[in-house]
Parts: C-alpha cells; structure tokens; sequence
C-alpha cells in the first residue's frame, strides 16, 4: 500500500488528513482515547509536546546570520492579521451593531481574524516554507488570547498582555537555534525531525475539535472560517510577496470584560469555533495553491534567463 505518497498529494496532506481523522474521531466517539497513558498522550492530549519538539528541530536548522528574519516574518504576519481583523470588526460593530451582518457578530469577526491556530501555521510553514518561516510563530503567539480582541474594542485598561506566551513560544526554537549552530551534526541530526513530526502532532489537535461545532453555528460560522482563510490568507500572501520573502475561548473572555457582549457571547463562540474548523481544512488547501502558482511562476522565470 502507497498511503504516504497518496497522503502527500492531497493539499498539506501530512496536517490535514491526521487533522481530520481526529476530528472525525472525537465527533463520532470523544472517549475512545482518553484511557491514560501514553495512547491518551499521543493521540489526544500530546499536541503541545509534540509540537515544541517540531519547533526544535526546526530551530536548529536557522543559522544564526537568520535569526533576524524569523522575527520580521512573525511581526508582518501579526500586523496583518491584527490590522485586518480589527478594521474589520470596528467597521461592522459601527454600521450594524453588536449582532453584526449576516448572522456573524464583530465579536466573532476580531476573535477570529485577529488570532491564529499554531500549528496548523507550523505545520505549513514546515511543509512549505523553511525554518525562519516557522520560527515567525515566536512572534505571531502574541496573537494568542483575548488581548487583540480586546484591544480592538477599547478595552486596552482591563488587559495586560502576558509576554510569557511568547517565551513559551520561542524557547523551543531558541533552544534548537542554540544547539543547531553551536554544532553541524545536530542540526543535521534534528532535520528528519521538521517534516516527521507534522502528522504526530497534527492529529492530537484535531482531536480537539468537533464537526458538531460546525451545525452548532450553521452557515454563519462557515463564512466567517471562509473569509478568515481568503481575506487574512490573500493578504499575507501579499504582504509577503511586497517584502519579497521566499480559539473560542477569546469570544468568552471579552464578553467577561464588557457585560454588553454577553448576550451575543454564545452565538460568537460557536462561529469562532466553527471557524477554527473551516479553516483549519481550506488553509492548506490555499497555501497548496500559492505554493504551485509561485512554483510555476519560477519555472517560467528560469525558462526566459535560459
């Protein structure tokens, strides 16, 4: 049987379809793993581990003369996602209200542009980019938590943002950038260690999420995850290509901080959930196709200077 190769060329093969088959598994039977041990840690509870050891191997292979280019990738990134989420949201908030436009709040709008899902980035941004580019998800972890949200809607007085996500973020990469220069055969060592990862920690992290979440929100929830992949995806992209570079528990926090939002709290979560799902499928599937368009794109480049 040929699974990895019929795995890989399905669109982030190596995330999605372990991403998928836990959430299928959690949706269909929630306990069947949670028996202890290590079955329980490596199939539903072992995502952060695994996902720090990901992060090391690939800090060891950024050379140190990068070290800059991981932090000006993560900061574009998060000024992008951030700007966008918050323009977004504010524009909706002020024209329709808190119960926003077309089932989908301004509170589910920022919580979910303005944030990003960790892994999946890193399991692209392996799959795809290189070390620097997975190493941005140091700087884009402040992203993580109601801080943005809540920035968004003026509640800058009520939250401090807590620096300790992004060290926990970044000691993984320091750690392998440290032992990657410092000598050759560990970072040739911790190599293997950037692509054979990515399905070990991808399916513990869909086994955090429920297809039950998408029903929950109905078709609200579905177009806030499409429009989170295309409007923060595209504009990436582009934010990328003009520098010439090769969770719904914020819906709660906010609404804990202003008592207005939480009426609409429940129906922001469930959109925001259903989001992290959506997302998490048609994500890989655009950065499959950018990565195919910029490859022709070279191709035809390399044809012309022959």
């Amino acid at each position: 049987m040929n699974i990895l190769n019929t795995v890989k060329k399905i669109p982030g093969g190596l995330m999605v379809v372990p991403l998928v088959l836990g959430a299928i598994t959690n949706t269909l039977a929630p306990q069947v793993f949670s028996i202890g041990g290590f079955t329980e840690a490596l199939l539903k509870t072992g995502a952060p581990a695994l996902l720090a050891a990901f992060l090391l191997c690939n800090g060891a292979q950024i050379q140190i003369k990068q070290a800059g280019l991981p932090v000006l990738k993560g900061v574009i990134l998060l000024l992008v996602k951030v700007l966008i989420g918050a323009i977004l949201g504010i524009i909706v908030n002020y024209f329709w209200g808190i119960y926003g436009v077309l089932g989908i709040t301004p509170l589910a709008i920022i919580a979910s542009l303005t944030n990003k899902n960790g892994g999946l980035y890193a399991a692209l941004a392996g799959e795809y980019g290189d070390s620097t580019d997975v190493g941005a998800v140091s700087v884009i972890a402040l992203s993580d938590g109601p801080f943005f949200t809540m920035l968004a809607f003026g509640a800058t007085g009520l939250a401090q943002i807590s620096f300790t996500v992004l060290l926990a973020a970044l000691v993984p990469i320091l750690l392998g950038l440290i032992l990657g220069n410092l000598d050759d055969n560990i970072r040739k060592f911790l190599a293997p260690g950037t692509s054979i990862l990515i399905p070990l920690f991808a399916f513990p992290l869909g086994a955090a999420l429920n297809f039950n979440q998408l029903i929950n929100a109905g078709m609200s929830g579905i177009l806030l995850g499409i429009s989170c992949v295309f409007i923060t995806g595209f504009a990436g992209y582009f934010a990328f290509k003009l520098f010439r570079f090769k969770f719904p528990q914020v819906g709660a926090a906010v609404a804990a901080v202003d008592p207005t939002f939480a009426e609409i709290m429940p129906q922001a979560t469930a959109q925001v959930a259903a989001a992290v799902i959506v997302t998490a499928v048609l994500c890989p599937i655009l950065v499959s196709f950018l990565n195919k368009l910029e490859n022709k794109k070279k191709a035809k480049l390399e044809m012309k200077a022959k």
